[in-house]
């Protein structure tokens, strides 16, 4: 499957304070991104692992609309403000279909704001699902897990390897969340790095990780009549 990379789209500053950028309609259907954080509480900044995805992912997707968010402060001491974050992005865009997508820190921001009308499912990308972290906002939602094989605990961000999201995921399929889990063979955390020049720069199974994704939007776009004119 080969993908071709879209300019970043139109940016915004949400209520909360947070940005938002948009690739794409939002009037049928959206995704929106929510980044990972850390321990110390340190000002937001664009995902370079979801602005690759977003650029690789849009233009396959053209009647889908993609909503990244840039935090005002990204950390898990902070979760509460991220959630508010997210909320407040889902309301912006106003899709009647959204679909969170949310990296590391953010599956559990996504987890949070998943009962936001319109919300239909969470993808968590290596996804932080402490054990406290309430499910019940994924009552009547979807849950799908892609986690790197290699993935394993950062400073600042416990809880982020194959057994802790594994864990977090079959909490929430206990509680009769429907949904899937699948283990990218060789992937670490994350799908981009950052370079000293601003772009995002692709590590080893970025390309493993887009194509399941890419499957993931394809089961979303196709569950209900969005790409009829």
């Amino acid at each position: 499957m080969r993908f071709r990379s879209t300019p970043a789209g139109v940016r915004s500053r949400l209520p909360t304070g947070a940005d938002l950028r948009l690739t794409g309609p939002s009037d049928r259907a959206a995704v929106v991104c929510v980044n990972g954080g850390q321990r110390t509480e340190v000002e937001g900044t664009w995902s370079a692992s979801l602005e690759w995805l977003v650029r690789q992912l849009a233009p396959r997707f053209p009647r889908l609309g993609f909503a990244e968010v840039r935090y005002r402060i990204k950390s898990w001491k902070r979760l509460d403000w991220c959630v508010e974050d997210a909320r407040a992005a889902i309301q912006a865009v106003g899709a009647p279909r959204v679909l969170l997508l949310g990296f590391s820190m953010g599956g559990a921001v996504g987890i949070s704001a998943a009962d936001e009308p319109g919300v239909e499912e969470v993808l968590g990308l290596a996804p932080w699902i402490p054990d406290r972290l309430d499910l019940a906002p994924l009552a009547g939602r979807r849950l799908t897990v892609l986690q790197g094989s290699l993935d394993r605990a950062l400073p600042g961000i416990p809880g982020v390897s194959p057994a802790h999201s594994r864990r977090g995921f079959e909490r929430a399929r206990a509680l009769g969340v429907d949904g899937e889990y699948t283990l990218l063979r060789g992937a670490v955390h994350g799908m981009a790095l950052r370079a000293h020049w601003g772009r995002p720069v692709p590590l080893p199974r970025a390309g493993a990780w887009a194509q399941h994704v890419s499957r993931e939007l394809e089961r979303f776009e196709g569950s209900r009549s969005i790409s009829s004119p």
